[in-house]
């Protein structure tokens, strides 16, 4: 039996792992790892302006900083989720640790553009091997009923990071200064690598999944190939581009900027209305879970709707009549950017039932490729329009529309494809329980 139903089912599942104390502990220690990468990733989100000043760059090159961070990250995605598949989590999550702490050390330390660059490259390379590690580890150590919820969690602990990048780090830079700050961050990846190898585990006693054969290149395309067939996993990717990019543009690099810069907010101030997209990301992300858990055919509408609130909050602030926008308008719009990383969860829900336990690595990586990649046009975009407009902000900004209406036309098209083969496959393990020999 494929060990799957539809979402909401009260029913433990054959093979499913049982849960509990121990799993939480483990699953624990890998989502901790993922909490500690956000913080590196989002360290930039707090010194953008004084990485423009320490390596007296504009906009265009200050952007490229988290441009080329988030291009390793999308382009590793499918080969760290072929190396989830058949290598699993704990030699994966070890390699990541090493790498985005070099990287976030490296940066504490350069002297030049360049070397900056090269760190940024290696931190998104670590970076890229957390998250789908973490959604293996999930999938390995609870029943997938509770998928949906603890996907959401691990998105949730993930944000509790970029909070700390927003709150401690941010004071600690400009009370500190850049070398101590970085490099006293750094510390953190040391921890994390230690509580890995001495109590992660890739699975539960008794619950080893069944041995796959890996044919080399054959392997690697056929897990491609048939990961990508399915709806789910496409459907997933586009919910994954279009729901995630316009928080993570807004908190990796040109939110505090636009705060500070075209609405002549304070540093502080504009440091909370960051905070305030953080923290309700926590909210709507245990929401969302919930929800979802129990009724999924909410998923995309959750998504859909998300997409709609973001799109008419963007626009009503960049399109306000006054030289700012008012107070009560930007802290709207920052509540509802915290519900882009929930809905970004939601791509996964689309692929995790539509591909098996041997391929949720490939299917997972193919999915989270879709947000970075769009984050990464956005935030390129959004540099190049502000150095060729002179800081117009409503022009730049005005880039996020585009990719929300691709991304709106390619889940319409492929959402009923994929609740078909869903229900199909909810038929097929019925009929298939019936005839299990009791």
């Amino acid at each position: 039996m494929s060990g799957r139903t539809g979402y909401g089912s009260a029913v433990t599942l054959p093979g499913d792992p049982p849960g509990g104390r121990r799993a939480a502990l483990v699953w624990g220690v890998g989502v901790g790892v993922y909490f500690v990468a956000v913080i590196f990733r989002t360290s930039l989100g707090v010194a953008g302006l004084d990485a423009a000043d320490r390596f007296h760059v504009g906009a265009s090159a200050l952007s490229t900083f988290s441009i080329l961070q988030l291009l390793v990250y999308a382009g590793m995605q499918i080969p760290v989720g072929l190396m989830v598949d058949r290598l699993g989590t704990k030699k994966v999550l070890a390699l990541g640790v090493v790498l985005f702490t070099l990287g976030q050390l490296g940066f504490a330390l350069s002297p030049t553009y360049p070397m900056a660059l090269a760190s940024r490259a290696l931190l998104g390379c670590g970076d890229a091997m957390t998250f789908i590690s973490v959604l293996r580890l999930g999938g390995r150590w609870f029943p997938a009923r509770r998928g949906p919820l603890i996907a959401q969690l691990a998105g949730l602990i993930g944000m509790a990071g970029n909070l700390v990048s927003t709150v401690v780090l941010s004071r600690a830079l400009h009370g500190l200064g850049w070398t101590t700050t970085f490099v006293g961050s750094s510390l953190a990846g040391v921890l994390v690598l230690v509580l890995l190898l001495f109590f992660l585990k890739d699975h539960p006693e008794g619950y080893e999944p069944t041995p796959v054969q890996h044919a080399g290149a054959a392997y690697v395309r056929r897990q491609i190939a048939e990961s990508w067939r399915e709806p789910g996993t496409r459907l997933g990717l586009w919910v994954h581009f279009t729901t995630q990019f316009p928080a993570m543009v807004f908190l990796l690099l040109w939110g505090l900027p636009f705060l500070v810069e075209a609405q002549g907010l304070s540093r502080g101030t504009a440091g909370e209305l960051l905070t305030l997209v953080v923290l309700s990301n926590m909210a709507v992300g245990l929401a969302y879970g919930q929800i979802i858990a129990r009724h999924g055919g909410a998923r995309a509408p959750l998504a859909l709707g998300t997409v709609a609130a973001t799109a008419l909050l963007w626009a009503a602030t960049i399109a306000y009549p006054g030289d700012h926008a008012p107070m009560w308008l930007l802290v709207t719009l920052c509540a509802v950017l915290g519900a882009c990383g929930p809905a970004s969860m939601i791509g996964f829900d689309f692929a995790r039932p539509a591909n098996p336990p041997e391929r949720q690595g490939t299917a997972s990586g193919i999915v989270n490729m879709g947000g970075f990649v769009a984050s990464m046009t956005t935030l390129l975009a959004i540099g190049v329009l502000l150095d060729a407009t002179g800081d117009d902000y409503r022009i730049a900004f005005s880039s996020v529309f585009v990719l929300e209406a691709l991304g709106v036309a390619q889940i319409l098209r492929l959402k009923s494809r994929t609740h078909r083969r869903e229900r199909e496959r909810l038929v097929a393990s019925r009929v298939e329980a019936v005839h299990v020999p009791v």
